[in-house]
């Protein structure tokens, strides 16, 4: 290695450092308004009484040990009760009144600390479910394109580590943190009086050593704590993952093969773990030693003292009392200042997610969209996903208001892209599309998405009741609403078939329904919804042909007067439409309604006639099946006839 790169190592790892203290203090200073809530002067009144509470307590823990010294001279002769009053009443005080102060002292300091406790509870659970929140909000602000990248499992695991994260930084900075260097303070003073400034140069030595070691181990630590959470969040996500695909994995036999993957994960999560365990035995280690060292000096000198009568047995009682006091609240400062930096490693993970900007954003002064009739145009709409492969390449059409108009193709078209697009998951490269003359870029997105009911073709429900789904569509509605709903999307009769009708619960992602009962609950969540634009995307494709007919019979009836888009994959369900696009490769290639399309004898003609022909063969294989199963039960009637 050349000399320029050996002289720029240490270089890098002061910017390293500088970078990291600075990352604290930003995050630090971005919790602050939790914890001192603007516009909250009961939470502030309660912060500063439960300090105040702290406080009380210190002050009891610092004049313990004059207790103990008064007594320790008073049983040696000592004190100033020797010579003043009768043994036998020294003898009787004396351990009455060490009891009685040690006692009364050790209940002021629990009954402080826990009341300090019982009223700071109310500030520090605010700043967490006020930031946890903000946060859940957040990530619901983000984009499509995000959640399609991120893994769920990550993110959900990056809330709960960073509330825990906010409630320790929360509770160690105003409840430990003031009142421990109270605690020093208060100590160096009563050394300083009681004993000699030697002893208080030693105790500071002593912390500032300890202090200095604890902050360094830390430091190092927590480059182990991040790879720790790392492999914790892979671990998480590859579990969820898996429980979520459970068919799936079951369909291919591959629980070994997923368990295989979580190992190694746990493997990697083992070894952090082990790592972050390891060091801070090393760090608990060199704590103990140091404040031994000083420990020992200290004893050391007050042991001299009283053999050279400078000092009573009472005094060298008393610096040991103070220094196994002191060690209480220095080894806290040290587990605090740990918490607290791993707290804000967590929490910096948070504060990542509130600092990425949602890639589709109302823009300044947006407002709400104005449904007057719900016509909607696409006007040489330019779409990709990536910008190196553009998926819809200008195309333009309207589907006027009342109206339905299907969009056909071959799989990749760009069918879907145009549900996401009307509903502003994404931002188009260029083109327009309006909604009753409205650039939708320009209005309110929740305005926007309010006024358009969605159908799937992969209906995921809420694991919840059948009540809670169909409510879904509008959470304000009635009972008899949803009923309504539900009898319009011809699934009434069914949920009350059920052993606990309408308070059913359907299980994770609707699985303990069929595809077609999911479908109909989807049908009547958006008939309780109401909008005036309807957007069915493929929402039969995924159903057999019988739970097909009967799912278009419904949708036929919430389309009816709305302003529908229809993206189809069975040319069958769209005949009816008032017109029909043919997208192919992004671009609009024939247009027209169905009986025009088939007498162009174009790409529609040909993708109808490539369906009709497996219906067809589908439909003989039913035939042929049922006279199998007829001539079966014919030969088996004409074998009973002849045994007879």
């Amino acid at each position: 290695m050349s000399d320029t790169q050996a002289s720029g190592v240490e270089p890098a790892q002061n910017r390293a450092a500088i970078d990291a203290e600075a990352s604290t203090f930003s995050t630090l200073k971005r919790l602050w308004p939790y914890i001192w809530p603007e516009g909250r002067a009961d939470l502030k009144r309660r912060a500063i009484l439960a300090l105040l509470t702290l406080v009380l307590a210190k002050l009891v823990t610092v004049l313990v040990p004059y207790a103990f010294k008064f007594a320790t001279d008073a049983l040696t002769g000592e004190g100033n009760l020797a010579g003043e009053v009768p043994d036998w009443l020294q003898f009787m005080v004396v351990p009455l009144a060490l009891v009685l102060a040690y006692g009364a002292a050790r209940m002021a300091m629990a009954g402080f600390t826990q009341l300090r406790d019982a009223i700071f509870a109310r500030v520090g659970q605010h700043a967490v479910r006020v930031l946890a929140n903000r946060t859940f909000e957040h990530m619901h602000r983000l984009s499509l394109r995000f959640h399609v990248a991120r893994r769920t499992g990550g993110l959900s695991r990056v809330i709960e580590r960073g509330t825990k994260g906010i409630e320790a930084i929360v509770r160690l900075t105003i409840l430990s943190m003031i009142p421990t260097i109270l605690e020093f303070a208060l100590v160096g003073i009563v050394v300083a009086y009681q004993f000699d400034l030697v002893y208080v140069g030693i105790l500071a030595v002593m912390i500032v050593a300890y202090l200095g070691f604890t902050v360094w181990a830390s430091n190092r630590r927590i480059a182990i704590r991040r790879a720790m959470n790392e492999s914790d969040n892979e671990a998480n996500f590859k579990s969820l993952d898996a429980l979520l695909n459970y068919e799936t994995v079951k369909y291919f036999g591959n629980e070994r093969l997923e368990a295989e993957r979580f190992d190694q994960s746990m493997r990697r999560y083992e070894k952090a773990a082990i790592r972050t365990f390891t060091s801070l035995a090393g760090l608990n280690f060199g704590q103990a030693v140091i404040f031994t060292l000083g420990m020992t000096v200290c004893m050391a000198l007050s042991a001299r003292q009283v053999m050279a009568g400078t000092a009573t047995i009472g005094d060298f009682v008393m610096i040991n009392a103070l220094l196994v006091q002191l060690y209480i609240p220095l080894n806290f400062l040290g587990t605090m200042y740990r918490e607290i930096k791993q707290g804000l490693v967590d929490v910096e993970s948070m504060f990542e997610l509130l600092d990425r900007d949602p890639e589709v954003a109302d823009p300044p002064g947006a407002v709400p969209l104005e449904i007057e009739a719900g016509e909607v145009r696409f006007e040489d709409v330019v779409f990709s996903y990536d910008g190196a492969r553009p998926i819809l390449k200008g195309i333009s059409f309207a589907v006027p208001a009342g109206r339905t108009v299907a969009i056909v193709g071959p799989s990749g078209a760009g069918k879907s892209t145009i549900s996401r697009i009307l509903l502003r998951f994404y931002d188009i490269v260029s083109g327009r599309v309006t909604i009753d003359g409205q650039d939708i870029s320009k209005v309110q997105q929740a305005s926007l998405r309010a006024a358009i009911g969605m159908v799937p073709q992969d209906t995921v429900l809420f694991n919840d009741t059948v009540f809670y789904n169909i409510r879904y569509g509008r959470p304000s509605a009635s009972r008899e609403e949803v009923i309504e709903a539900a009898r319009r999307a011809q699934i009434h009769d069914f949920i009350e078939s059920l052993p606990e009708g309408y308070e059913t619960p359907v299980g994770e992602r609707g699985l303990k329904l069929s595809g077609g009962e999911k479908q109909r609950v989807a049908i009547a969540r958006t008939i309780l919804k109401a909008p005036p634009i309807l957007m069915l995307d493929e929402a039969t494709s995924a159903l057999d042909t019988h739970t097909e007919k009967e799912i278009q019979s419904a949708l036929k009836a919430v389309s009816r007067g709305r302003t529908t888009l229809v993206i189809a994959h069975r040319l069958s369900t769209v005949i009816d439409a008032d017109e029909i696009i043919v997208l192919v490769k992004g671009q609009i290639v024939e247009r027209g309604r169905h009986a025009d399309l088939l007498e162009l004898g174009g790409v529609y003609a040909g993708m109808w006639d490539r369906q009709r022909q497996a219906a067809e063969a589908e439909a003989e294989l039913e035939v042929a099946e049922r006279e199998d199963d007829l001539g079966g039960t014919e030969s088996a009637r004409q074998r009973e006839t002849d045994a007879a």
